[in-house]
Order: structure tokens, then sequence, then C-alpha cells
């Protein structure tokens, strides 16, 4: 399970979390332009920065490229359909879509119009590492879209609240928000009846029905009305704080989601500056915030620069 968001506020943020039930070593990494994505034919793209397993090869779980178009695959079971080749789209692996549209699109209306033809395959990325049933979100600062290949095809959603979650499809997520429609940040007043004396007794009952639970469908709900509600900045620290609170509302405390003889919990939350190309993260264990900054290297190289999580708790000790 996992939750990605855009948030426009004086520049343009795209970031995740990866809930998980097992173990798993990404590492945030950037590709620059000549690295070989031997599998896709290309040798000369944009650069890329985000979180992947590496394995010879870049997995991105989420990026951004240079030009600040953004990307992010989450979990999709019992709905993704991946299929065999089709001799009139072009053909590609799972795996390779996030490389092949941020290595070769900078907006996203660019990236729509390439995907349009595309024909998502069922091909494994090895033996040992076979394909995850993902759909995907794509923004820039100008626009966002849900991008989900079922057993009817594939199929292009504008996704108008910049939210991705998992089940059911994006369509369903959009009408169930319709059953929140009476939620407010404001303070509450009463609607119940004229002819009863009823008054708010806290603060924040505006929100009362707000699902708190970790299922997709309350993430997306609670991450919407969030991200929709949350105040914006003047400042770069300050923006990218409240984008981490933003996710901080559907992080998962390891203990609360069972997943057979294991728990679902927040591996990393990740907030991408796509405006300057700045990869902030916070781990499960670390909560403070780290930095990397795809034009602090060579993007003219053809080696990738992979940087290692920081999981150790850090605390400032002020006496």
């Amino acid at each position: 399970m996992c939750t990605a968001v855009t948030f426009d506020s004086k520049d343009f943020y795209f970031g995740r979390t990866l809930d998980v039930d097992f173990d798993v070593t990404p590492a945030v990494t950037i590709t620059p332009r000549n690295y070989p994505f031997k599998t896709l034919n290309i040798s000369n793209h944009y650069a890329i920065i985000g979180m992947a397993l590496v394995v010879d090869y870049p997995l991105y779980f989420d990026a951004t490229n240079e030009y600040g178009l953004s990307m992010a695959g989450l979990n999709f079971p019992q709905n993704a359909m991946y299929f065999d080749k089709k001799e009139d789209k072009f053909n590609i692996r799972p795996c390779d879509l996030i490389p092949y549209i941020l290595g070769t699109c900078k907006t996203s209306i660019e990236a729509k119009n390439k995907l349009e033809n595309i024909n998502i395959t069922n091909e494994d990325f090895s033996k040992n590492i076979p394909n995850n049933p993902l759909h995907w979100i794509v923004a820039d600062k100008n626009y966002c879209f849900t991008v989900e290949q079922t057993i009817n095809g594939l199929k292009i959603f504008d996704n108008p609240v910049g939210v991705l979650t998992n089940n059911p499809t994006f369509d369903w997520h959009i009408t169930n928000l319709n059953n929140y429609i009476n939620l407010t940040s404001l303070e509450a007043t009463n609607r119940f009846s004229n002819k009863v004396d009823l008054a708010p007794f806290c603060k924040g009952m505006g929100g009362l029905g707000l699902p708190g639970d970790l299922s997709s469908q309350s993430r997306f709900v609670r991450t919407v009305f969030t991200k929709l509600n949350a105040i914006k900045y003047d400042s770069e620290e300050q923006n990218v704080s409240q984008f981490f609170h933003i996710l901080g509302s559907v992080f998962q405390t390891n203990g609360l989601a069972q997943a057979g003889q294991r728990y679902e919990q927040t591996l990393y939350i990740s907030c991408c500056n796509t405006s300057k190309g700045i990869y902030y993260y916070t781990t499960y264990f670390n909560t403070g915030i780290n930095a990397i900054n795809i034009h602090n290297v060579d993007l003219d190289t053809c080696n990738l620069f992979s940087y290692k999580l920081q999981t150790t708790p850090t605390i400032n000790k002020q006496n």
C-alpha cells in the first residue's frame, strides 16, 4: 500500500510513501543523461533522480527528470493487467515505463501523448524479479494524470486532485469523494436542525467523518482533504516540511496493518522539489529530512549515482 501526492506552492513538489511488508533496500539514484537503458535502446536521454532498487539497472519507485516531470508507480493488485506484445503499439515492460517516459518527455502533456500508443507487456524484469501489478501517477506543475492498464486496456484519467493510492480504480476513488462532500476545515456549525441548540465543543469538528483507517480508499480521501486544505508557505523549508506533514497523515506504523506474518510499514516518504531538482526523503526510523540535488553531480556521464538511505534515528539533544 502506498500514497502519492503533488503540492503546488511557490515551487512544485511531488512525492510518495512506500509502504511494504517485506525487506527492500532502495537508494536515491541519479541516472545521468548518458546512462544506457539497453532494453529501451536509449543511450542519451534526460537526467532522472528518484528512489530506486538498483540491480545493475535503476528500478524506480518514483522519480523526477531534469525538466520537472515526475512519475510514480503504486501497487494495483487484482486490477493491473499486462499483455503480450501488440504489433500496432509501442511495447514496453512495466519496469521500463518510468525511465522511458521521464527519459524522453519534458512535460506531462508530452508524456500523455506518448502513453496513448503504449502497450505495457507481461515480460518480467528477470527470473528473480517478476512484474508487480502497478498503476502510475504522472505530473508536472501544469497537469497531472493517472495511467491504468486493466483487462479493458490502457486508460488515462485526468487527476485534478493530484493524489493516487491503490485499489479500486482511479475513477472509483474520484466518485467516492462525493461521500465526503460535507467535510470542511472550517469551524463546525449547526446544520442538524434549527429546533435544537447545538454547538461544537472542540476544534476540528468540521472534519468529522474523515476516514482514519489505512485502507487505500480511506487514505485517498484523507490525503486529498489534507492536501487541498494545507497552507502554502513562502520558504522552501516550510513547504518541504508541510509536504511531509501531508503524507504523514497516511504514515503506516509498524504493527497496525498485518500482512501474513508481518506488518506493512512506511519504508520512506519522498518529496521532490521538481522546480529545483532537489529530492528529499525520510525513513521509518530517521524522520530527519535528507536532501540530494540532481544538479550537484555531472549529468553528462554514463554511470549511476546512488545514495544509501539514512535509516539510523537521529535526535537533536539541546542540553
